[in-house]
């Protein structure tokens, strides 16, 4: 078993929904001031295929940060995945949806 060094939240977004995913990441930095908002991404970058903004977090938080964003992701697309040092399979295998699954470029591995 490889071990999980944390976990990524990635948040989609695009021109028309960008307020939620902005309210959305206003809510996490109060909830979880230990997590770490990246930056916008305003293009796709990597394997993502639109908008979006990433919060890495430890795994600790795993059972609190989870179900805040089933509750709070406002219709927002979200990938969480694992944090191992394989970024191919924990994009994929090591990963969980929430709302719309996009497709990922994984030729970006």
């Amino acid at each position: 078993m490889t071990d999980i060094a944390g976990y990524h939240a990635h948040i989609y977004y695009d021109t028309a929904t960008r307020p939620r995913a902005e309210a959305l990441r206003a809510r996490l930095a109060e909830a979880f001031p230990a997590a770490r908002l990246g930056r916008w991404h305003d293009v796709p970058v990597g394997p993502h295929p639109q908008s979006m903004y990433q919060v890495a977090f430890a795994a600790t938080l795993l059972p609190t940060l989870f179900p805040f964003l089933l509750l709070h992701r406002d219709g927002l697309a979200v990938l969480l995945h694992a944090d191992t040092g394989d970024d191919l399979t924990d994009h994929t295998a090591h990963a969980a949806w929430m709302g719309a699954m996009l497709p990922l470029d994984l030729s970006a591995f």
